[in-house]
């Protein structure tokens, strides 16, 4: 089945509310107004809402006929601290927060989503929908989840979808096992001895000390990490020092780590402390280590996979969902989710856009046209998995 009918007449309304959320984004657990419209959106759809599970986390539970089926779909809301550079009409009123990720239009897909369902109540059990504040670094869905996301509310598996800028528009990207990366933050202050920057032989160079180790760091992954997995380490932050003259006391070191099995993740965060550690001795100096776990791989599982592909099939074409793309090293906190139920992440093509930007860059936009393809999708799968007896 294509788009469904239903659906593709509530495109406009869909874009409407998608603007207006984009028009007026809010950072993470700070979604006041988005949680707000959220649930009377909801509520005008005669789904059940629960607020205030992760502080501004919004459930919609919806019941069909008589089933013991239960599933969860899951749309984050927060935006990013980036000041905005498209000039259209829906540009951020809120210098340096803007939706540069999409979140915007997750949720709106989801809403529709929900209209449709309420109306039609094609399905026999419960649907939970779950928009998520604080996906962008903050932990929002591990927040849902220790808070008793799945004990309230009792799915049985969950679902997520995520924009992909690149992909063509409507097309849907899905895998079994790992989609997204897990994610890791390191931290290294290297301690040496300050000096004038014409004598360095009277102290110890905490500069070169930290060069060497940014260095030595690149070889963990090629020469600590099998080939055939996937690791990254990089250093993107390095402060240290006041004045020209002057070699500095300490200089700080940060950066990322990405994997996708956790057996490579314990093992470059040991590599890491072993070559600053012993880099900074080696030139007279000291490194202090700290690496501090994010978020863990996103996984998704064998049969809900399967499952969420047999609906993008039904609803974009055989021809058009794509199994075999390889995961992102990014990450993305439905990882806790889908740690507590089996469940499948997807990704829906955005296609390039104007600028032909990725996500987290500020002439991004989601594009409205997908609205209904996405839509589309959770519908399907909430009448396939819970299909009613007819």
């Amino acid at each position: 089945m294509p788009v469904i009918n239903r659906i593709a007449a509530i495109h406009d309304d869909m874009t409407a509310w998608r603007r207006d959320i984009h028009a007026h984004p809010e950072l993470g657990f700070q979604e006041e107004r988005t949680s707000a419209i959220v649930a009377e959106k909801l509520e005008s759809f005669g789904v059940q809402v629960h607020r205030g599970l992760a502080k501004t986390g919004v459930v919609g539970i919806l019941e069909g006929a008589p089933g013991a089926g239960a599933i969860a779909l899951r749309a984050d809301m927060d935006a990013l601290p980036i000041l905005e550079g498209n000039d259209v009409a829906h540009r951020s009123t809120k210098d340096g927060t803007m939706h540069a990720c999409g979140h915007d239009g997750h949720t709106t897909m989801l809403l529709g989503a929900a209209r449709y369902l309420a109306e039609t109540r094609n399905f026999a059990g419960t649907v939970y929908f779950v928009f998520q504040p604080a996906e962008e670094g903050l932990g929002g869905g591990e927040a849902m989840v220790k808070e008793g996301l799945f004990e309230h509310f009792p799915a049985t598996a969950v679902y997520g979808m995520h924009n992909w800028p690149g992909l063509p528009p409507g097309e849907i990207a899905v895998r079994t096992g790992p989609m997204m990366a897990a994610c890791d933050e390191f931290t290294i202050t290297v301690e040496g001895t300050g000096a004038h920057g014409a004598m360095p032989h009277l102290g110890h160079d905490a500069v070169v000390a930290a060069a060497q180790i940014v260095t030595g760091l690149q070889s963990i992954v090629a020469r600590n990490v099998d080939p055939l997995e996937a690791g990254v380490v990089s250093v993107t932050m390095i402060h240290g020092g006041d004045a020209f003259n002057v070699i500095p006391q300490a200089v700080e070191l940060a950066g990322t780590v990405r994997t996708f099995k956790p057996e490579v993740r314990d093992l470059i965060a040991a590599n890491i402390e072993r070559v600053a550690e012993n880099t900074a001795a080696a030139l007279g100096t000291r490194a202090t280590v700290n690496v501090e776990g994010r978020f863990p791989a996103t996984v998704n599982t064998a049969d809900e996979t399967a499952r969420a592909e047999a609906a993008a099939c039904a609803v974009v074409g055989a021809e058009r969902v794509h199994s075999d793309l390889a995961p992102c090293m990014g990450s993305e906190d439905f990882a806790y989710m889908l740690q507590a139920r089996p469940g499948s992440y997807v990704w829906i093509g955005n296609g390039l856009g104007p600028g032909g930007c990725f996500l987290h860059n500020p002439g991004y936009d989601f594009n409205d046209e997908i609205l209904p393809v996405g839509a589309s999708y959770w519908a399907t799968l909430v009448e396939r998995e819970l299909a009613a007896d007819v």
